[in-house]
């Protein structure tokens, strides 16, 4: 078996940062994806996050849109709890 790719769409509200990158981003949807590996089980069929991605606004790369950055799922988890906190 091999890795698989889930995608998702985040929402925020307001604008927003994340712990490790630098700058705010604006509100709006933002892609993620999220890879996963096969765990080794004869019983049950289970996959480990190996990384997590979202899609940015770029901001110093002149050429691109967007960027593709890697980010931990939990600073991903407190940024949208912190969205969601202040609706």
């Amino acid at each position: 078996m091999t890795e698989r790719l889930r995608h998702m769409t985040v929402r925020f509200a307001r604008p927003f940062s994340l712990d490790g990158h630098d700058g705010t981003f604006p509100p709006g949807d933002y892609a993620v994806e999220v890879t996963e590996e096969p765990l080794d089980s004869m019983t049950v069929v289970a996959f480990r996050r190996t990384k997590t991605t979202i899609a940015l606004p770029a901001s110093n790369v002149a050429s691109a849109s967007r960027q593709l950055v890697e980010i931990d799922p939990a600073v991903l988890e407190a940024a949208l709890a912190k969205d969601a906190e202040a609706a």
